[in-house]
């Protein structure tokens, strides 16, 4: 059985979006996968019976405490340690639970992250990727990913092109794509362009045989998937066009009136009269970062995701869908046996 951890106290709406969302969840979960809740335990059961959602459907690990958004990561971590993340970590490390994900405290899910989970052997630096919804007429909507979006506003180069073997491993196992194409976020798609971590960058990762580099990739084609599956970028970068890409989701909402421009009864029709405007429709909701729920701390020893602090419950939602898939996916396990196979290459 599959366990999931989730910090019901974690964002700025728990712990009711928390639980609201892990209740939507239940509908698409596997009936082999488990949702396993830390927070309050008196809250999270008179939510639950607030929403008729028996208590039974989940386990419910009481703790008592709270990292707080205000709080220092490091020192919360350490002296509240009977918060919901800090014991989210040790159920993660004891391997009670099979992966942890949060919309609370980012900083204080990073230090689980690097100082319980800790880095795989190898890693240089982790990475916290994202996905993105591509379109085009050949293949519809599909997913690629996205990184840094976040954490390392100033990588090196040697960093950069191991983000690329991590974001090729992590599209084979989590997203079933056979030979993804990774690609370098650049100003330009010939060989040469760019800044000179660009172009350190490029040489470093044409030279690496173990993924498929298509090279250069600019901004705009980033969202048509004709170039890359993956895409590396420093955390600068990266962030800003994660930030970008929300705020068109958020206007073209608005255009739209707060509402869905298509009645969901009429998309099917919609997709074999008119395709053009159903993958339209399904673009913008796929940029929607509710669909996608949390970041993925690529790089470390179990699967850990963190959501944004105003998560939604489509959001926690999606955010518990997506730690399934990755845990599912054995990412770690195939990224620390793809490192492993490399320094017993590089010995030799």
């Amino acid at each position: 059985m599959i366990k999931i951890g989730i910090d019901a106290m974690g964002g700025d709406f728990a712990p009711e979006v928390a639980i609201e969302g892990a209740i939507m969840s239940l509908k698409y979960l596997d009936k082999e996968s488990r949702i396993v809740l830390f927070g309050d335990e008196k809250r999270i059961i008179e939510l639950l019976k607030k929403h008729n959602c028996s208590a039974d459907n989940f386990d419910i690990v009481a703790t008592t405490q709270v990292i707080e958004m205000g709080d220092h990561p490091a020192k919360a971590f350490i002296s509240k340690r009977d918060s919901s993340i800090t014991v989210g970590f040790n159920y993660l490390s004891e391997g009670k639970i099979d992966g942890f994900a949060s919309a609370g405290s980012t900083g204080a899910m990073m230090v689980g992250s690097m100082q319980v989970i800790k880095p795989i052997e190898g890693v240089i630096r982790p990475v916290l990727a994202t996905l993105i919804p591509t379109v085009s007429a050949e293949h519809g909507i599909q997913r690629a990913v996205l990184m840094d979006v976040g954490l390392n506003v100033d990588a090196k180069p040697e960093v950069l092109a191991q983000y690329a073997l991590l974001g090729s491993i992590y599209a084979k196992s989590a997203l079933q794509m056979e030979n993804p194409r990774v690609a370098l976020l650049n100003i330009g798609e010939e060989e040469g362009k760019g800044n000179a971590q660009a172009k350190a960058t490029y040489d470093l990762m044409k030279a690496d045989g173990r993924y498929n580099f298509v090279g250069n990739v600019e901004a705009s084609y980033i969202f048509t998937g004709k170039i890359g599956d993956v895409v590396v970028a420093d955390a600068f970068v990266g962030n800003s066009l994660l930030k970008m890409a929300e705020a068109l989701y958020r206007i073209n909402f608005k255009l739209g009136g707060g509402k869905p421009r298509i009645k969901s009864f009429l998309r099917p029709l919609l997709g074999r009269i008119v395709p053009k405007l159903y993958w339209q429709y399904d673009f913008w909701d796929a940029m929607n970062a509710e669909s996608v729920g949390g970041l993925q701390v690529m790089g470390i020893n179990a699967p850990v995701m963190i959501g944004h602090g105003s998560s939604s419950a489509r959001a926690i939602c999606s955010m518990i869908l997506s730690m399934e898939r990755d845990i599912k996916s054995n990412f770690p396990a195939k990224l620390r046996e793809a490192l492993k196979e490399s320094n017993s290459e590089n010995k030799e």
